[in-house]
């Protein structure tokens, strides 16, 4: 029953997830041309070399995060709410020749977390500017609210995931994405 409720939660901070990008998209779209975009796409490759400068409306990701067994988390969003939360999403893809599952690890070593099965709970984001390190934050029964369940993911296959942080402050606009098993790498908070 615990499993249902789980899948059904995430579906429903999914849905609500997009319906607030899609309402911060929405009101957003003044044409003001000075936005701020993410910069330049982050390879956790041992060149550590970046990509071309990513823009509205391609296909490119804001970060490429390699992790263990063929694993990699493309990172294509990093949005601010008015409620103040922050939503990084994108894929987690699987670039190997066998099927793979994503680490235990990656949930973190907190028990509160731990204890709901596997998520990606571990993950967080770094202000190296303020000196402060964001949590993935919890529902009222210590479910993280990032996607949780993951399936194995075959061959060249992908499956879309999130999560949520409380939101740094708007004066804040680069931070580290960080996630156990997975590379680092700086990302930019859009919105």
């Amino acid at each position: 029953m615990s499993i249902r409720f789980t899948a059904k939660a995430r579906r429903g901070m999914v849905a609500l997830t997009i319906a607030a990008g899609l309402a911060v998209g929405v009101a957003g779209c003044g044409g003001g041309g000075d936005d701020k975009k993410p910069e330049a796409s982050a390879s956790a490759s041992k060149s550590g070399g970046s990509g071309a400068s990513t823009q509205e409306g391609t296909d490119e990701p804001i970060a490429e995060l390699k992790g263990e067994d063929g694993l990699v988390l493309q990172i294509d969003s990093v949005q601010r709410d008015s409620g103040g939360f922050l939503t990084v999403s994108g894929e987690m893809k699987n670039d190997g020749d066998k099927a793979a599952r994503v680490s235990v690890r990656t949930a973190g070593d907190e028990t509160e977390i731990i204890r709901h099965g596997s998520s990606l709970g571990g993950a967080t984001l770094v202000d190296s500017k303020s000196k402060k390190r964001y949590y993935v934050l919890r529902d009222t029964d210590g479910r993280p609210l990032t996607t949780t369940g993951m399936p194995r993911i075959e061959a060249g296959a992908s499956i879309p995931v999130f999560m949520q942080f409380p939101a740094p402050p708007t004066s804040t606009t680069d931070v580290t994405f960080q996630l156990p098993t997975f590379a680092s790498a700086p990302i930019q908070i859009s919105g």
